[in-house]
């Protein structure tokens, strides 16, 4: 129950901080930019402290970890990759464009347009 009300407490603070910032309408930019991150940034601490909150915090943290064991590919293999994906898509681009040429020629002369 406390975490139903400390989620509920943080999610009020997001709704303060924008809320501040329609009412600081006339206020700097930075004045109003201030309230909203100062609001996420109190919905961020209320929510921590709380039993989901401390999962997401765990999950991040193990997924940057993951992230970081990926092995990526080398520069040379990104561009040989993309380059073959560039070269199909004008490969398919080109043949739909043949068929498609090729399927209106065929439609004109059965409607008796063709020359």
């Amino acid at each position: 129950m406390a975490d139903k009300i400390k989620l509920s407490v943080a999610f009020l603070l997001v709704v303060a901080g924008i809320a501040g910032f329609y009412t600081l309408h006339e206020s700097a930019a930075v004045v109003k930019l201030a309230v909203v991150l100062l609001g996420l940034l109190l919905a961020a601490g209320v929510a921590w402290t709380t039993d989901p909150g401390r999962r997401l915090f765990v999950f991040s943290k193990e997924s940057v970890d993951e992230a970081k064991r990926v092995v990526w590919p080398t520069r040379k293999e990104t561009v040989q990759t993309t380059g073959i994906v560039i070269l199909f898509a004008v490969v398919m681009a080109l043949f739909l464009w043949m068929v498609d040429a090729s399927l209106l020629l065929v439609v004109n002369k059965l409607m008796g347009r063709g020359e």
